[in-house]
């Protein structure tokens, strides 16, 4: 069965572009149900009928697509969000909406098709919810990453942006190990003033001599084959951690 869309663009143009790419999209099937130019009529439809998702934009007259965003979230059965904009810089407060994917204008049809999958993913799992994962939002050169926080191995303080280390890559992530601390305290360990480390990824205590402070200690981790220093104030935590 096909996709039911909801398509909310003030530009009729950009609205019979998307209907006729996802006239075109087979894997999911899809089909637009009804058009909206602003988020008052969208909400006309979504009073009057149920819609798989909405294929939203952000910068229109009156409420904005964020704003409308936020109405949805409070609806039962809500439809599933997929923003579509000429605009990458909202990405961020998107992800924080809980959208389901963030497509940038001019759409390509394999990129619709990708979100339009994961719009079926969250249709067929809400008879049976998993888990919500805890995520960080990426920019990551002009691509917004979702990266798990489960996957993080450990988050590194470097002049004014945090590392953040998977077992696969890096990614520079601009903040405070304060807040990440503060967020995520229970699945990570601070090291060092400039590190936390995943509790779970914690494999060895050894010997380390650093330039700058002499002999001192470091962690090894899971999944990297780098070390981490460890403070003689945080030392006695890791010992403990280990020992866990």
């Amino acid at each position: 069965m096909a996709l039911k869309m909801l398509l909310v663009d003030d530009e009729p143009l950009a609205r019979s572009r998307m209907r006729t790419l996802l006239s075109e999209c087979k894997a999911p099937p899809a089909e637009a149900a009804a058009e909206a130019a602003n988020a008052a009529q969208a909400m006309e439809h979504l009073r009057r009928q149920q819609f798989d998702a909405v294929l939203l934009d952000i910068h229109m007259p009156g409420a904005d697509g964020l704003a409308l965003a936020q109405v949805l979230r409070t609806l039962p059965d809500a439809p599933a969000v997929v923003f579509v904009t000429a605009y990458a810089e909202h990405a961020v407060s998107a992800f924080e909406l809980e959208a389901v994917d963030y497509l940038t204008k001019p759409v390509r049809l394999e990129r619709l098709e990708t979100a339009l999958a994961r719009v079926e993913k969250v249709r067929q799992g809400r008879g049976n919810p998993e888990p919500e994962q805890e995520v960080l939002v990426i920019q990551d050169r002009g691509r917004t990453e979702r990266v798990p926080v489960a996957e993080v191995l450990y988050f590194k303080a470097e002049l004014k942006y945090i590392t953040v280390r998977t077992a696969t890559r890096s990614y520079i992530l601009d903040g405070s190990l304060s807040d990440l601390e503060e967020r995520h305290g229970t699945q990570f360990l601070r090291v060092h003033r400039n590190a936390l480390v995943s509790r779970r990824a914690v494999r060895a205590l050894e010997k380390h001599y650093d330039a700058e402070e002499g002999e001192g200690w470091a962690v090894r981790l899971n999944g990297v084959d780098e070390s981490l220093a460890v403070s003689r104030r945080q030392l006695s935590a890791v010992r403990e951690a280990l020992a866990s």
